[in-house]
């Protein structure tokens, strides 16, 4: 199922995105002086194959889950923050919710390993297991739960755009997952985890020398082949991880913009695109996370952020800030008038 879906997958329409520059060009303003919000409407006409592309309605999927790691002491916090904050999601009252109602975007809390049973209105219910294993003592989830949450994200992006959505957030929430997220950006990197680990929600010194340690024996023990993507997901990931990964396949299959947002969003795109190289340029980057490898993840994904405001929370709270770039590149493309317009001679390129 997840390869035909890969198959459906197109390039950016070059015609649609030759017209944008025409156009951006042929407004009354010095030649590419907006920059990059230039180029992100010229890679949204591609992507939506349409050089006028319509208003965004912004979706921000947050993909909620444990992890077993948290058991050998990686964390400041226990796992019944996970469901806390899920929760909170759904009040409104987090901290994506007041960025995202200035942003202008949706928030969805998807329960998709939470290790307690929700029982709470506007949670997405899609939950794979009751959180992942204890992957110190052995694989964190079956490879067949690693796909099925894969598909869980491309499906819920599916669902959105059918519903009207077209720019979708990824955010997540999990205790843990940047000790899941560290290990599986080592293994596909071929780094020591020494270099992509950091302190997560607030270690110690000693604290994160036993996080990397951790992370080292485990992949030592493990073994998980950087070549395959679900096996190294299956061995030292997680369910948010993996659903994040959905999203961005499923933003190509869909042919709608993703967001990352931080470090453990961007390791999620890094396995999209490892699985599927198509799917890249589909994705776009929103702020380059205070993680350590923060920008380490985003640079080997060819991707530059539009903002860097040493933002290390999660949730898709750098994502929504960024969506609202979208609007205000749209406002300029759409609104601002022609040299015909203003009795002003064209630019020329020198």
């Amino acid at each position: 199922m997840l390869t035909k879906l890969l198959e459906t997958i197109r390039p950016l329409d070059e015609n649609a995105m030759e017209s944008a520059r025409l156009h951006w060009d042929a407004i009354a303003k010095p030649l590419h002086s907006l920059g990059r919000l230039e180029d992100m409407i010229v890679q949204l006409a591609g992507i939506c194959e349409n050089p006028v592309p319509a208003p965004r309605k912004k979706a921000v999927l947050i993909f909620c889950a444990d992890n077993g790691i948290v058991a050998e002491g990686v964390t400041q916090t226990t796992q019944d923050v996970t469901a806390a904050v899920t929760q909170n999601f759904a009040k409104g009252i987090a901290s994506v919710n007041a960025l995202s109602r200035i942003c202008g975007a949706e928030v969805f809390p998807v329960d998709i390993g939470v290790a307690q049973a929700l029982d709470c209105p506007g949670v997405l219910n899609r939950k794979v297991a009751f959180g992942t294993q204890n992957f110190a003592h052995g694989p964190a989830m079956r490879r067949d739960e690693a796909e099925q949450a894969v598909c869980t994200g491309i499906d819920l992006v599916q669902e959105k755009a059918a519903e009207g959505y077209n720019l979708i957030v990824t955010g997540e929430m999990g205790i843990g997952n940047t000790t899941t997220s560290s290990a599986v950006f080592s293994v596909l990197q071929g780094l020591p985890p020494e270099q992509v680990t950091g302190r997560g929600a607030g270690l110690s010194d000693a604290g994160l020398q036993h996080k990397i340690q951790v992370i080292s024996r485990a992949v030592a023990a493990l073994q998980p082949d950087p070549g395959d993507v679900l096996d190294v997901l299956s061995k030292v990931g997680g369910f948010d991880v993996c659903g994040m990964m959905g999203a961005f396949l499923g933003g190509a299959i869909c042919r709608v913009p993703v967001l990352v947002d931080g470090f453990i969003s961007a390791v999620a795109a890094n396995c999209a695109v490892r699985l599927c190289p198509a799917c890249r340029d589909y994705i776009f980057a929103s702020h380059c996370s205070k993680e350590p490898a923060g920008k380490m993840a985003l640079d080997a994904l060819h991707l530059r952020a539009y903002l860097d405001c040493e933002m290390c929370l999660g949730e898709g709270t750098g994502g929504v800030i960024a969506a609202k770039l979208f609007d205000f590149a749209l406002a300029a493309y759409d609104e601002i008038a022609g040299f015909d317009a203003v009795g002003i001679d064209p630019y020329q390129p020198l």
